[in-house]
C-alpha cells in the first residue's frame, strides 16, 4: 500500500518536489487509492528506483547515530559550549537517545559502542535539565533489562543515581534519579543489596520526610511504592524499616487527599503489618494514630458515592486487610456491605502495584512472555515448543516486540 501510495503521489506532487515528501497523510492518501477496488498497477524501473530511495532517505542508521551521540557525550562541556552548544540542545540529544534504547539490542548496544559511561558521567553534568534527563534515559534502558542493569551497576552508575536522590538541590532531578534507582534494583538482588549499603532506606525517609518531596506527589508516589516493593521482596527489612521510623511517615501519609498516595501509604504499611518476625505489627497496632486514621478513611469510604466506591476498590480492600491483621477483627466497612459492592466479585488478592509501577505494560508482558517460555520442562511443552522452521530465524529482539513509563509517579 505504502508502495502504491508513493508513487501515486509522486505523480500527483511532482510539482511540489522542492518540498520532499509530504508524510504526514501518505498512508490515509495510500489507503484511499489503493483500497482493492482497482487491479493493481505494476511499477515501472523508474518509480521503483525512486520508491526506494524515498524509503532510504527516511531511515536513520540507529547504531550509526547512538555512536555520533557518543561522541558528542565524551566531547568535554567547556568544548561543546565553544562550539555554541547549549545545554536544551544536549536534552533533546538525549531524547533522541532515549528512543533508540527502547530496542533491547539497542539499549545493550549502548555499552559496546562506548556511549554507556559518558551517559552515566550526565548524571554529575552541572545542569540540571541534563541530569534529570540523563537518568530518564537510564531509566529506560535498565526496565525489564537484567542485562543492563547488570552492566549499569559494573559501571558504578548506583552511586550518582543516590547522590542525586536524597542531595541534588533540583527536585526534578531528584525524582528522576529515583525512578532509574527503582528500575535499576527491581529483580536485581545485587541492585537491593546496594542500595541497602548505600542507606537508601534512610534516603526514603529524609524524602517522605521532607515537606518540599512531600508535596510532589509523583515523588512521594515513587518513593512509597519502592518501599512497598523492597519489603515484598524481603520481609527481613521491615525491621529496617521500623528503626528508622519510616512508619509513622507512611502513617500519615494515609491521610493524604491524593488516592494514589494513599493506596501506596497503606500497602507499604500492610507488608510491614504481615511481617511476624521484627514485630512490625505490633508497632502498628498499637499506634493509635493508625487506628484512628483508619476509621477516619472507613468513615470518609462509607460516604462516597457509587461511582467514588468502585474507583476507590483497592483502597477499600486495603483497609479492611489492615484493620483485619493489626486488630484481629474484620473492619466496620463489612458490616456496612462496602467490601463488596453490587455488581462486584468477591475481593481478590491485593494487586502488585509496586512491583510493576515503574515498568510498562508491553515489558511487563514481555518480562511475563519470557517465564512462559522458561517456566515448563515436561516433554509435552517441549513438543509444543518445537519451532516450525519455514525459513531464517529471526535475528536479534526489540523491546517493542518483546514488551512500551513509568516513569507516586
Amino acid at each position: 500500500l505504502i508502495a502504491v501510495g508513493l508513487f501515486q503521489y509522486r505523480s500527483v506532487g511532482r510539482a511540489m518536489a522542492g518540498d520532499g515528501l509530504k508524510w504526514d497523510g501518505l498512508l490515509k492518501w495510500s489507503l484511499s487509492h489503493a483500497d482493492g477496488t482497482r487491479p493493481p498497477r505494476n511499477l515501472s524501473e523508474e518509480d521503483r528506483k525512486w520508491f526506494m530511495e524515498a524509503m532510504q532517505a527516511q531511515t536513520v542508521d540507529v547504531v550509526k547515530r547512538m555512536k555520533e551521540i557518543t561522541l558528542v557525550m565524551k566531547t568535554p562541556e567547556d568544548v561543546l559550549e565553544a562550539q555554541g552548544v547549549k545545554p536544551e540542545d544536549i536534552v533533546e540529544m538525549l531524547d533522541e537517545l532515549q528512543e533508540h534504547v527502547e530496542s533491547i539490542d539497542m539499549a545493550n548496544d549502548l555499552h559496546s559502542i562506548g556511549g554507556l559511561v559518558p551517559l552515566l558521567g550526565y548524571l554529575k553534568n552541572s545542569d540540571s535539565g541534563i541530569r534529570a534527563k540523563a537518568a530518564d534515559v537510564v531509566t529506560t534502558i535498565v526496565q525489564n533489562n537484567p542485562r543492563s542493569q547488570q552492566l549499569v551497576m559494573e559501571a558504578s552508575g548506583l552511586e550518582p543515581l543516590m547522590s542525586n536522590f536524597t542531595s541534588d538541590p533540583d527536585l526534578a532531578v531528584r525524582t528522576k534519579a529515583l525512578g532509574a534507582i527503582s528500575s535499576l534494583i527491581r529483580n536485581n538482588k545485587a541492585g537491593i543489596a546496594a542500595f541497602r549499603l548505600a542507606n537508601g532506606y534512610a534516603g526514603l525517609r529524609d524524602a517522605l520526610g521532607s515537606d518540599i518531596f512531600f508535596f510532589f506527589l509523583s515523588s512521594c508516589r515513587k518513593a512509597l511504592n519502592l518501599i512497598q516493593y523492597l519489603l515484598k521482596e524481603n520481609n527481613l527489612d521491615c525491621n529496617i524499616v521500623t528503626e528508622l521510623g519510616l512508619p509513622r511517615l507512611m502513617v500519615h501519609l494515609v491521610s493524604s487527599d491524593d488516592s494514589n498516595v494513599r493506596e501506596a501509604a497503606l500497602g507499604g504499611l500492610l507488608e510491614l503489618a504481615r511481617d511476624r518476625t521484627s514485630g512490625s505489627g505490633t508497632v502498628l497496632a498499637e499506634e493509635d494514630k493508625l487506628k484512628q486514621i483508619l476509621q477516619n478513611r472507613i468513615e470518609d469510604i462509607s460516604s462516597m458515592s457509587a461511582e467514588d466506591l468502585g474507583a476507590a476498590r483497592e483502597e477499600r480492600q486495603l483497609v479492611d486487610s489492615l484493620w483485619s491483621i493489626c486488630y484481629d477483627e474484620p473492619s466496620s466497612l463489612r458490616e456496612k456491605g462496602l467490601m463488596v459492592l453490587p455488581g462486584e466479585e468477591a475481593p481478590q488478592p491485593l494487586p502488585d502495584v509496586a512491583g510493576k509501577i515503574f515498568e510498562p505494560p508491553l515489558r511487563a508482558w514481555a518480562a511475563s512472555k519470557q517465564l512462559q517460555k522458561g517456566g515448563s520442562n515436561s516433554a509435552e511443552d517441549k513438543k509444543e515448543a518445537k519451532p516450525l522452521l519455514l525459513g531464517p530465524g529471526p535475528v536479534g529482539s526489540s523491546r517493542s516486540s518483546n514488551h512500551e513509563q513509568q516513569n507516586p509517579n
